[in-house]
C-alpha cells in the first residue's frame, strides 16, 4: 500500500506546549496524510479520544495533570483497547519503561530523542510495530510479586482505574461519586470490585497496592511535566 495515501488521526497529549509542538513537528514530517490534535490534560485527551474512534495513536505524556504514573495508560488502555499509545516521558529508568510495556503500550519515546528518531518510532508503531528505546531490555528479569500485582492492576475497567485514581487522592465516596455523576452505592461497588481484583482488604490497602509499583509519583504528588 503507498503510505503516501494513507490518512492517520493521531492525539498528542502533553502538559508542555514547547514539548506538544516538537511532537507536532515530528510526526508532521511523516509521508502521509495526518489529523493532529492535541491535548494540555488528560482531560482534554479522553475527551479527543472518547469523540473520534477512528483515533489512530494516542502519544501521552506519563506525568501530566489529571494522570498519575501508570493510571493513564491503564485507563486508556481498557477504555480504548483498539487505539495504540506510545508513552512519552524524560525518565531513563528502564524499570519504569519495562512496566509501561506491560500495561499495554505500544511504544516509549523519550523526551531526549531527537526529531528524526521520533518520527521514526511514530512511524514503527503506526505500521503496527513497537518502538523499545535500544537500551532497555523487556525480558529483564523482575519481582515476581509486582508483576502479579501490575497483572491485576491491569484487570481493572476504565471506571475502577479512575475511582482507584481517586481514591489515591483521598477522595470519600461521595465526591468520588459527584465527580463522576454516579450513585454512591455505584462507587461502593466499584471500591469493593478493586479490593477483590486487587486482593487486599480495605481501600488503604490498595492505594499502597497501587504505590507498589507507582512510576513518578502516584499517587500522592501532583504532577506537572
Amino acid at each position: 500500500m503507498d503510505t503516501a495515501l494513507s490518512s492517520y488521526r493521531i492525539v498528542i497529549a502533553d502538559d508542555h506546549p514547547l514539548f506538544r509542538g516538537a511532537l507536532r513537528e515530528a510526526v508532521a514530517g511523516l509521508p502521509r496524510q495526518l489529523s493532529i490534535a492535541e491535548a494540555g490534560s488528560f482531560a482534554e485527551m479522553q475527551e479527543i479520544v472518547g469523540a473520534d474512534p477512528d483515533v489512530d495513536l494516542v502519544l501521552l505524556d506519563l506525568t501530566m495533570p489529571g494522570v498519575k504514573g501508570f493510571s493513564g495508560l491503564m485507563y486508556l488502555r481498557a477504555q480504548h483497547p483498539g487505539v495504540p499509545v506510545v508513552i512519552v516521558s524524560a525518565t531513563e529508568d528502564a524499570e519504569v519503561i519495562r512496566r509501561c510495556f506491560e500495561f499495554g503500550a505500544s511504544g516509549f519515546i523519550r523526551k531526549t530523542l531527537g526529531t528524526e528518531e521520533m518520527r521514526q518510532a511514530v512511524q514503527t508503531v503506526l505500521d503496527g510495530g513497537s518502538f523499545v528505546p535500544a537500551d532497555v531490555d523487556l525480558s529483564a528479569s523482575r519481582d515476581s510479586e509486582s508483576a502479579k500485582l501490575a497483572a491485576r492492576l491491569a484487570s481493572l475497567t476504565p471506571q475502577q482505574v479512575r475511582v482507584l485514581m481517586m481514591l489515591s487522592e483521598g477522595l470519600l465516596n461521595k465526591q468520588i461519586a459527584y465527580e463522576l455523576t454516579v450513585s454512591e452505592a455505584t462507587v461502593k461497588a466499584h471500591v469493593s470490585a478493586i479490593l477483590t481484583k486487587l486482593g487486599v482488604d480495605s481501600r488503604t490497602q490498595a492505594v499502597i497496592a497501587a504505590s507498589k509499583i507507582a512510576a513518578e509519583g502516584w499517587p500522592g504528588q501532583a504532577l506537572n511535566g
